[in-house]
């Protein structure tokens, strides 16, 4: 049985968490993970030629949704020093006071823990190797070294967060083909415009905690022409999955319409004039990705509904 000193200590915790509820939630970026959690529902879909397996799909969703959280916690406390210095970040709950440094690690691996567990005993091994390495790979290759040491730091980390369409494939396949790998390229090359864009309007946020993000270590302008540059490449990358009959017409439009807005926005970047425009393009590279796999998501169930009415 449990001493009366170890149920007050659980007491406790429990009682912290349901008061402190919001502030664990903002360490997991709730946003981000929903962004990764979609990408990976259309990753899913696209591996079927039907209905998606519910046993699966619930259970790996929602490993890679905590595994994704569980990482994000784990860059808040790594990151805690230069959050409490950058204004975009000050507010977070760790520079505020709301939580310790240690309720946030036993947050992280206590979600962590679960996410790999549900992953192996209710989805398949496969799925949970490949997130706990993306979990890895963001959580300490990206945070702790790659983000520091090199400016090409978001392209070199972008990988563990364009995994979630693969992981999304090998829960309901438990396999890796060539056609999510093309998910992945996709994720891969948006993550740097989408980022760089962001890191042109903190730039001086950047600069003062001395990591060496491009606008900081390659100025602006060059930043600016590595963001079209990749927009460019993005946009013909995206039809790729038209090429390869993985997807059909409406995507191709889709893709061709948000492609063309990318690229607007990531030209009119160049005018000096238009100071706000980097946060902009970052909000509209958010939701960019966010339509372009709705409409990937559509256009796969398009034939599905139509032979329904047959």
């Amino acid at each position: 049985m449990k001493s009366t000193s170890q149920i007050k200590q659980a007491d406790t915790v429990f009682s912290h968490t349901v008061r402190h509820w919001r502030d664990y939630l903002e360490i997991t970026k709730p946003k981000v993970v929903l962004l990764l959690v979609f990408t990976a529902l259309v990753g899913m879909a696209l591996a079927v030629p039907l209905w998606l397996p519910l046993q699966e799909t619930f259970f790996g969703l929602l490993g890679i949704g905590l595994a994704s959280s569980s990482a994000a916690a784990i860059n808040h406390v790594i990151d805690q020093r230069t959050d409490a210095i950058m204004k975009r970040t000050e507010n977070r709950p760790i520079p505020q006071g709301s939580l310790t440094t240690r309720q946030c690690i036993v947050f992280a691996i206590s979600i962590g823990v679960i996410a790999m567990v549900m992953l192996v005993t209710l989805v398949n091994v496969l799925t949970a190797v490949l997130t706990f390495f993306s979990l890895i790979g963001y959580a300490i290759v990206y945070t702790v070294y790659l983000k520091r040491a090199t400016p090409q730091n978001i392209v070199i980390g972008g990988a563990a967060g364009a995994m979630p369409p693969v992981l999304g494939w090998a829960a309901v396949t438990n396999e890796v083909t060539a056609a999510p790998l093309l998910l992945f390229l996709i994720v891969f090359i948006w993550t740097p415009p989408h980022f760089w864009a962001l890191a042109i309007h903190r730039r001086d946020d950047y600069a003062k905690v001395d990591i060496p993000m491009l606008p900081v270590t390659h100025g602006i302008p060059f930043t600016r022409v590595q963001i079209f540059l990749y927009t460019v490449l993005l946009v013909l990358v995206t039809i790729l999955p038209y090429l390869i009959q993985m997807s059909g017409p409406l995507y191709l439009v889709g893709a061709i319409v948000l492609g063309a807005m990318f690229l607007w926005h990531a030209w009119k970047m160049f005018d000096d004039e238009a100071t706000k425009q980097p946060i902009k393009t970052f909000v509209f590279s958010i939701n960019y990705l966010m339509w372009l796999f709705g409409i990937m998501l559509v256009d796969h169930y398009i034939p599905v509904v139509v032979s329904l009415f047959r």
